[in-house]
């Protein structure tokens, strides 16, 4: 039980899924607007992690492959064979994505039904068929499935466009690359064995890490941007000290570009974003008490 258990959360890539259905929470807790009813949002929850998780499938299925070249990957169900590929699985990996669409469209309209569909085709056709094993700008433009899941938060709360989640979704947007390219960095064998084109393997380390510096410099500052639109103390705090850490250790790589600075920057990252989301969650929950 515990075994299928720990399978199914691997498939369906649910630590990601979780982080982006949280994205989603930020969106609607940073969007003016009236309140969810519980329902309503423990649905688009569920309805983004379940597209999440039919996109996280279906790139492990498509990218068996690549993964049995990877240490990092290989043990993947597919990968190890512990699922045997077959076209069944993605019509299954279909049918989760339209119920999931359907209980995004119940529960927060058809505009955030829309983009949990963008942010599922941009990881699973996009990113993962088209320009994963294609370009170096694979993460690059893979960051917009993290992106509409704010979007699609924002979207429920209020159709029309607002400047705080749209900041968020373009910090989504910034975060992606220098949190993958420092795993990439840190991990270069594997990507260099599987042929993945990820800019630290391709460029000098003095190239890739200042992209790595001028994407975290550019999140910071537009994760500060909702302080001038209404954001309060605890967005403030979460933005603040997460962006400081992130671009300190983002320094850092640049002046000193080894495996343990690039995997230093990768944590770095999933603590500027865990603090950037909860500032936003608190600072949300604050501001409909007042």
């Amino acid at each position: 039980m515990l075994a299928a258990l720990r399978m199914t959360c691997s498939l369906l890539k649910l630590r990601i899924g979780v982080a982006i259905a949280a994205s989603a929470l930020a969106g609607m807790a940073a969007t003016n607007g009236p309140t969810l009813s519980a329902w309503q949002t423990a649905g688009l929850m569920l309805a983004v992690l379940g597209a999440s998780g039919a996109a996280g499938a279906f790139n492990h299925y498509y990218e068996r492959d690549l993964d049995r070249l990877m240490r990092r990957t290989r043990s993947r169900p597919f990968a190890s064979g512990a699922l045997p590929a077959s076209p069944w699985w993605l019509a299954g990996f279909l049918a989760l994505l339209v119920a999931s669409l359907l209980l995004a469209l119940a529960s927060g309209g058809s505009l955030a039904a829309a983009f949990v569909f963008l942010g599922a085709f941009t990881y699973g056709i996009v990113y993962t068929v088209w320009l994963k094993r294609r370009s170096t700008w694979n993460i690059v433009v893979g960051g917009l499935a993290g992106s509409f899941a704010v979007l699609a938060g924002a979207a429920a709360v209020d159709p029309a466009p607002q400047v705080t989640p749209i900041a968020l979704a373009v910090v989504l947007f910034l975060w992606t690359p220098p949190h993958f390219w420092s795993l990439a960095a840190a991990k270069g064998e594997d990507y260099a064995a599987a042929g993945v084109p990820m800019l630290p393997i391709l460029v000098p380390a003095r190239a890739w890490t200042l992209a790595v510096l001028a994407h975290t410099g550019a999140l910071v500052a537009v994760s500060l941007v909702p302080l001038g639109f209404g954001a309060g103390v605890p967005y403030a705090l979460g933005a603040g000290v997460g962006g400081a850490v992130f671009l300190w250790k983002s320094i850092a790589l640049y002046r000193t570009p080894t495996k343990k600075a690039a995997m230093a920057n990768f944590m770095a990252s999933l603590a500027q974003l865990a603090l950037l989301i909860l500032g936003a969650l608190a600072d949300g929950a604050i501001g409909s008490q007042s």
